[in-house]
């Protein structure tokens, strides 16, 4: 298969393929879908690096991850890299802002690079591609998503022990009134902590009352999803936010309404994030390696095969680190 067999299938020019497969200039949403389904049904993957890989293996590892933006993800990747640039490899890095066609697309840029390894710390997920991936046997490391294959090593973090921890912590402090914040609840990952927040909370009853709030991932997502909730009329004493990022906007929000955390509302976040140590006040959250996540990483895609099957399946416990940003519940919390 080639471009210009896409482009016949897509009824498209091959410039417009082009496009669509770099993620560059401005095509139609419609023209954009109908150039990845062409891509898909012909399983086409550029070969960009046919020369350079007569000469050996390739030494680049790819990373694709779902918001560049988040310092989550930011930190695997440096890990990564400085592992991987310690052992003379480079490493490429595609962002895919949640959507699964863009997940897809860099997939395939990166498979047409035939790389010696792919990352994919991702939320969303298209289980026909984790399936076509196995299939070519690319090396493939996956985050939080899909099972372990022949050619797929999978990491996975206990989200459900960090969040029981968590609300168990406030709980115990005394708080009964209970906010989660979290952003695309719908995938996979993100639904798993709101869910266990759900589960505690239901567990607690009747003594606690909880909402519970989405937005989008970053600081300004955090602030709306304040917003919302104290527009609802509902008052919590303690909000649990989905990360760290998140939570950050949070503080920021809280402040401006007059709110002091955590005399009137305690704040915990998720990551453990170095800016969680920083801000004022810091900000309590459950701590995930992100050093280890790129480390392995690093190693999946060059241990030998006895060292492959030890760590074909790596789950990753959180570790609660208590910070300035929660204490006990208030006697009474005041809004202005």
């Amino acid at each position: 298969m080639n471009l210009e067999d896409v482009a016949q299938r897509a009824g498209v020019s091959t410039a417009t393929v082009s496009r669509v497969l770099n993620n560059i200039g401005v095509v139609r949403d419609a023209t954009r879908e109908r150039v990845l389904k062409a891509v898909e049904e012909l399983k086409y993957y550029p070969n960009m690096h046919a020369r350079a890989l007569a000469a050996g293996s390739n030494r680049t590892i790819g990373i694709i991850v779902s918001n560049l933006e988040n310092p989550f993800f930011l930190d695997v990747f440096r890990s990564l890299e400085a592992e991987a640039n310690r052992n003379g490899y480079e490493v490429l890095v595609a962002n895919t802002d949640y959507q699964v066609d863009r997940l897809k697309a860099s997939v395939r840029l990166m498979i047409g690079r035939r790389l010696g390894g792919l990352a994919l710390v991702v939320s969303e997920m298209d289980e026909a591609l984790l399936e076509e991936l196995a299939e070519r046997k690319v090396p493939t490391v996956v985050y939080d998503v899909g099972t372990p294959r022949e050619s797929i090593i999978s990491i996975k973090i206990n989200y459900r022990t960090a969040v029981q921890q968590i609300a168990q912590y406030l709980f115990e402090l005394g708080h009964r009134r209970f906010a989660f914040i979290g952003h695309h609840t719908t995938l996979g990952p993100l639904n798993d902590r709101r869910q266990t927040f759900v589960e505690v909370m239901e567990h607690f009853a009747p003594q606690v009352e909880f909402r519970t709030v989405a937005d989008l991932d970053g600081l300004a997502g955090g602030r709306s999803a304040v917003r919302q909730i104290y527009q609802s009329g509902f008052r919590p004493t303690a909000i649990v936010c989905v990360n760290d990022f998140m939570a950050l906007g949070v503080l920021r929000q809280l402040k401006d309404l007059g709110l002091r955390v955590p005399d009137d509302v305690s704040v915990t976040g998720f990551d453990g994030l170095d800016l969680a140590d920083v801000v004022s006040p810091a900000l309590t959250t459950a701590r995930i390696a992100r050093d280890l996540i790129g480390h392995r990483i690093f190693e999946s895609f060059t241990a030998d095969a006895a060292r492959l099957e030890e760590i074909r399946e790596t789950l990753i416990q959180p570790e609660l680190i208590i910070r300035e940003s929660s204490g006990a519940v208030p006697v009474l919390t005041n809004v202005h």
